[in-house]
């Protein structure tokens, strides 16, 4: 993952409403669920949802597939696992070991 890649992904979760759905697609992961579920377990009305899904779906946050009439939609687990690694991929670098020891939550 590159800067470019990134900063689409961290401005779709900047939206509080956002950062609820995936975490709820999260949990529900692998099945995902559809967008009526969504809205009742959020509580929101289904034209702000299906605002946020689009978004999120072109930021490459979600993966939609159609079933019959409802549209399934998935946190795309790899996508946010990449986004960790490009966080992560420069942690502690320059640290003597001895200071990798001491720093909180760093991992070597």
């Amino acid at each position: 993952m590159d800067k470019n890649t990134a900063i689409p992904i961290f401005e779709s979760l900047a939206s509080s409403v956002r950062l609820d759905i995936f975490r709820l697609l999260v949990r529900a992961s692998p099945e995902g669920c559809v967008a009526g579920q969504i809205a009742s377990e959020l509580h929101l009305p289904p034209t702000n949802l299906s605002f946020h899904l689009k978004a999120m779906t072109q930021a490459g946050l979600l993966t939609v597939e159609q079933e019959g009439r409802y549209m399934r939609y998935r946190a795309d687990i790899a996508l946010m696992y990449g986004l960790v690694e490009y966080l992560t991929a420069e942690c502690c670098t320059g640290l003597s070991a001895a200071s990798v020891d001491d720093a909180e939550g760093c991992v070597p």
